[in-house]
């Protein structure tokens, strides 16, 4: 039976969007902070197109700017978002470094191709509308693309009331680059001989939230405003260092032929830590072996290993450790690759060889001294 509206006959008020939960006026008011977050990332390759439903790039640059003559190009495109990491921004109510995190998830992925970054998106997904928190999120993707040398072309922002409790957001990126065919790089010419670099992170990235944040406010009851004692910092500090984006270490590599050439692969290492991520690349008739003692990890790795009891190999099996990416390069020009890391202020060290075997990856530990480069100004 169909109910009846016990306000029949009556004069009802009208019922607007803002009762609702959205708010239009505020939401237009947020969006005129956008574009000049936007366009300091832009290079003539971006045509401008205000007011349109699209962004526009342009493959090959017009003139005015460097010509970029493409023979065989394959478009590379990677999505991601930051995970449970938002939580802990929200917990801080810090917005300002989690985009960074959101484009180096999507531009790292990326580049392991060898691909220049071209352009990249934005999806922001938010409980109502609060423009400073809004502008706050989009200058941390707009830094990100500044130093990823990706234009940030536009993106979409969603409000819905419904879905997210108050004061919650969510994020997701989308990253385009370019590479020519015969440049592509996909890990089908390591070989036994090869050596692994590992690239230094910056601390845990944006992947494995969920046991840390188990660990470290469920289990142990800190607050992120809370100093860890021996690291001298806040826990907000610590958890939400940005991740590093590994675009100029790799475009500086590929910029000369010698060490383009030597690069046989590149790994992104996020969630599933150093063995899962590198060993995506192998082919299926090597295996690679890493010194455990060659690198340097970041004390927040045995600071949550010994806060949450847990085992070496699951700490290897969830987090970076250390390494954000590794790259498998041609050993006899190991030395020039780790020059121009070094030049770039890339803290890097050679982590271990590929041997033959079944495209498996090891990790030993050994007291011998490896070599080790780690410039001081290594964002790592």
């Amino acid at each position: 039976m169909r109910k009846q509206n016990s306000q029949s006959g009556s004069k009802r008020p009208a019922t607007s969007y803002k009762d609702a939960g959205v708010d239009l006026k505020l939401y237009a008011k947020a969006m005129k902070r956008i574009p000049r977050l936007m366009h300091p990332t832009w290079s003539p390759r971006v045509l401008p197109n205000d007011g349109g439903f699209a962004g526009l790039f342009q493959l090959d640059a017009g003139s005015g700017w460097k010509k970029r003559n493409y023979r065989d190009p394959v478009l590379v495109s990677g999505t991601d978002g930051v995970g449970s990491k938002i939580q802990v921004a929200q917990m801080a109510d810090r917005h300002d470094s989690i985009g960074i995190d959101l484009v180096a998830m999507c531009v790292n992925d990326v580049i392991c191709c060898g691909a220049e970054p071209l352009f990249f998106l934005d999806y922001v997904a938010m409980s109502h509308d609060d423009p400073r928190r809004l502008e706050q999120i989009v200058a941390g993707i707009a830094r990100g693309c500044r130093e990823a040398g990706s234009a940030l072309l536009g993106g979409e922002t969603a409000i819905m009331p419904d879905t997210y409790r108050r004061g919650d957001y969510d994020l997701a990126g989308f990253q385009v680059g370019v590479v020519e065919r015969r440049k592509l790089i996909d890990g089908s010419a390591v070989a036994p001989g090869d050596v692994a670099i590992g690239l230094a992170s910056t601390g845990l990235h944006s992947n494995g939230f969920g046991l840390v944040r188990k660990i470290v406010f469920e289990m142990a009851g800190f607050a992120v405003s809370d100093v860890v004692a021996g690291l001298d910092a806040p826990v907000g500090d610590l958890l939400l260092t940005p991740t590093r984006i590994y675009a100029t270490a790799v475009g500086e590599l590929l910029k000369h032929r010698a060490t383009r050439s030597a690069i046989h692969g590149i790994a992104h290492i996020t969630g599933g830590g150093i063995q899962e991520n590198l060993q995506r690349i192998l082919p299926a008739n090597v295996d690679v072996v890493l010194e455990g003692s060659s690198w340097k990890i970041p004390p927040v790795f045995p600071w949550l290993m010994k806060l949450g009891n847990v085992r070496p190999a699951e700490m290897y099996r969830v987090f970076n450790m250390g390494l954000g990416m590794i790259l498998v390069v041609d050993a006899q020009r190991a030395t020039h690759t780790g020059k121009i890391l070094g030049d770039a202020g890339f803290g890097h060290w050679l982590v271990g060889e590929v041997v033959a075997g079944g495209g498996r990856v090891r990790i030993r530990s050994r007291k011998t001294r490896s070599v080790c480069v780690e410039p001081s100004t290594a964002g790592g």
